[in-house]
C-alpha cells in the first residue's frame, strides 16, 4: 500500500483537492481511503462518503493535532492494509504554521491558498519546508501577477519542491498532480520511522487543564517574552 500526507492552514482546500485527485486517479472503486485527523469537528466524511470512498475520521480534541497524528498514524496504516487499498490518503486538521506531518520516505503534500496573501509562504514553517509538493489553491481568482509572486515566495522556503495549481472546483490540475503522487512508496508499517520534523513543544500546566493566569501558575516548558523600555 503507498501512503500520502496531505497537510495545510484551515479552509487551504485540502478535502477538494484530494476528491479531485482520486476522481483524476481512475482506480478501482474502493482501492483508495482517506483517514482525515480535525479537531473538534468535520463534515469532510460526508464529502468523501458521497463519493464512495472509504474514510475515517479521528478529533484531537485539547491535544495538540500533531501529537495526535503521531499518537495514530501507525493505526491508520493497519486500517489501510487490513482494508486492502492500493494507496492511503492521510488529511490534516487545519494545522497552525508550526506543524508538520510529514514522515521521513513518505510523499508529503502541502495545500495553501493563494488567498492567503503574497507572504504567507514565508510565514509558514516545516509544513511548508519539508514538503515535497506545495499545492496551491484558489489561483484562479487573483491574477496572473500574484500568482507568480506566490510561487517565488514558495521556492524561496521550499526550492526542491514542486509548485502545483490545482483548481478544488473544475479539477484543473489534479492529472498533474496525480502524475506526480505515482513515485509514492510501497509500505505495510510505519514502526520505527521517523518525522522530517519535531512536533510544536506541548507540556505544560496548561496542557494539564490549568486556566488560572499568572507566574504562580505556569509550570513545564513555557516560553517568555522579553519586552524592552521603549
Amino acid at each position: 500500500m503507498k501512503l500520502i500526507t496531505v497537510a495545510g492552514p484551515p479552509s487551504s482546500g485540502k478535502t477538494s483537492v484530494i476528491l479531485k485527485l482520486i476522481e483524476c486517479m481512475n482506480c478501482a472503486k474502493g482501492s483508495i481511503g482517506v483517514v482525515k485527523f480535525d479537531c473538534l469537528t468535520s463534515f469532510d466524511n460526508l464529502s468523501y462518503e458521497e463519493a464512495g470512498i472509504p474514510v475515517q475520521t479521528g478529533f484531537s480534541g485539547k491535544i495538540c493535532p500533531d501529537h495526535y497524528f503521531v499518537s495514530n498514524i501507525e493505526d491508520a496504516v493497519q486500517w489501510g492494509v487490513e482494508s486492502g487499498f492500493e494507496l492511503l490518503i492521510t488529511e490534516s486538521a487545519g494545522l497552525c504554521n508550526r506543524c508538520s506531518p510529514y514522515i521521513r520516505g513518505i510523499l508529503a503534500v502541502c495545500v495553501i491558498d493563494n488567498l492567503s496573501g503574497v507572504n504567507t509562504p514565508r510565514k509558514i514553517g516545516p509544513m511548508l519546508k519539508f514538503a515535497d509538493i506545495v499545492v496551491v489553491t484558489k489561483g484562479d481568482i487573483v491574477s496572473q501577477a500574484e500568482r507568480e509572486v506566490f510561487a517565488f515566495n514558495i521556492r524561496q522556503v521550499n526550492s526542491a519542491a514542486k509548485v502545483i495549481f490545482v483548481n478544488g472546483i473544475t479539477g484543473q490540475g489534479a492529472f498533474i498532480l496525480a502524475k506526480y503522487l505515482q513515485q509514492a512508496v510501497e509500505i505495510q508499517s510505519l514502526t520505527d520511522t521517523k518525522l522530517r520534523f519535531t512536533t510544536p513543544a506541548a507540556v505544560c500546566s496548561y496542557c494539564t487543564g490549568e486556566t488560572k493566569i499568572g507566574a504562580p501558575y505556569q509550570m513545564g516548558m513555557m516560553k517568555k517574552m522579553e519586552f524592552k523600555n521603549l
